[in-house]
Formats: structure tokens, C-alpha cells, sequence
């Protein structure tokens, strides 16, 4: 089975990523999280539920805003590794983060 990973910043601005089943399934799910908090952390998100408690998803949509669009455009290691965590994370084969909308879909 092969994954997609969609980042959209609204309009035609979409970035996909295609990652192998190999790379997803050698990545837990505990590992995909870690690495989220730590990058929601590194990157000072604001939490979207005002009780603090971090879903995933919040995770996902909030390290892609703060981490930025321009990193997405350049398609560097730290994209790759986003689409990689999130893949891992939600074991979607397809999966859209809308971040203009706030949506994971």
C-alpha cells in the first residue's frame, strides 16, 4: 500500500508528498506522536482546545501552520519527515491537512 500526504495553504497552494509502505509501517504510532509534540513544542503552538488537552490532529494542523508553508514549497527533509509522522499517525492512505481550513481530512 502506498501513502499520500496532502499540505493545502488554500487556493491551488497544495504539496503532496508519496511515501512507501515500508517507510510508514516502520514508524509506531508512539514514535509519529513523540515527534509532534516535540515539534509543537520547538515550534511554540498554541493549543486549539482551551482545556490543553492535544489531539493529534491539533498536532498535525498546528505543527504544519507554524512550521509554515515555505517548508512545504522547498520539499526538504522536514516536509518529508511531516508527511512521514503524519501518514504513521493516522494510518490513512490518503490524507488531506487543510491548514487554511483547519481540517484533516
Amino acid at each position: 500500500m502506498s501513502y499520500t500526504v496532502t499540505v493545502v495553504f488554500g487556493g491551488e497552494r497544495e504539496y503532496e508528498f508519496s511515501l512507501h509502505d515500508a517507510e510508514v509501517v516502520s514508524t509506531t504510532k508512539d514514535q509519529a506522536r513523540s515527534w509532534f509534540a516535540k515539534e509543537f513544542e520547538d515550534l511554540e503552538c498554541t493549543p486549539s482546545n482551551p482545556m490543553g488537552k492535544v489531539l493529534v490532529l491539533d498536532m498535525v494542523l498546528n505543527v504544519a501552520k507554524y512550521g509554515g508553508e515555505g517548508r512545504f514549497e522547498q520539499g526538504g527533509e522536514w516536509a518529508k519527515k511531516f508527511a512521514l509522522m503524519t501518514a504513521a499517525a493516522l494510518d490513512r492512505p490518503a490524507v488531506r491537512v487543510d491548514v487554511a481550513s483547519f481540517v484533516v481530512g
